[in-house]
């Protein structure tokens, strides 16, 4: 029963995920509320690993929660779920393309995607920045406002947005390590 829920969950999600894979993100956080294959937190943990792995973010994502949800039976599922989608999609638009291509309704419906798609990148870089920047849980626990905020994972937060602004030619692997290794010190 997990393996079905699994496919549809991420078929729906390929289906309707417009625009790459951070636009899956939203649709993850729903899954996360909605089932008990993954909290909130260890979807960030996911996006993080799935950012800095190779190959593209919404399958190392959906293989990921697959895996989190019911092993390695659950990830190849839930991959396959969020691929199928867009493999039908583009065998029918193979199909049909010289039929449409210069269709101004089909021009005006990519048209009205496209805002679309930026608002669901939009949520989840908010999410992520809550997810990264604020300790709901330790202000929980002691009730201090200043443990709201977690200090260091901002300055991390500044400092990078700072350097990858100032250094564009330095490749983002070289931030994401660097970003790792803070990390890891930062925490022990």
């Amino acid at each position: 029963m997990i393996y079905l829920r699994l496919f549809l969950e991420f078929f729906k999600t390929g289906l309707f995920a417009v625009g790459g894979g951070l636009a899956t993100i939203p649709f993850l956080y729903d899954m996360a509320d909605k089932t008990s294959w993954f909290t909130r937190g260890e979807l960030s943990n996911m996006i993080a690993v799935a950012e800095s792995t190779p190959g593209p973010i919404g399958v190392n994502m959906a293989t990921y929660a697959g895996v989190q949800a019911a092993g390695i039976p659950g990830g190849i599922i839930a991959t396959l779920g969020l691929i199928l989608p867009s493999l039908i999609i583009i065998l029918i638009i193979a199909k049909v393309l010289d039929k449409f291509k210069s269709n101004k309704i089909v021009g005006d419906l990519f048209y009205g995607i496209r805002p679309v798609v930026s608002g669901l990148v939009a949520a989840a870089a908010v999410e992520m920045t809550r997810l990264a920047l604020v300790d709901t849980e330790l202000f929980l626990e002691t009730k201090k406002i200043f443990d709201l905020i977690d200090i260091k994972a901002v300055i991390m937060f500044v400092v990078f947005l700072v350097l990858t602004r100032k250094f564009k030619k330095i490749h983002p692997i070289v931030f994401i390590i660097s970003a790792g290794v803070l990390g890891a010190l930062f925490k022990m």
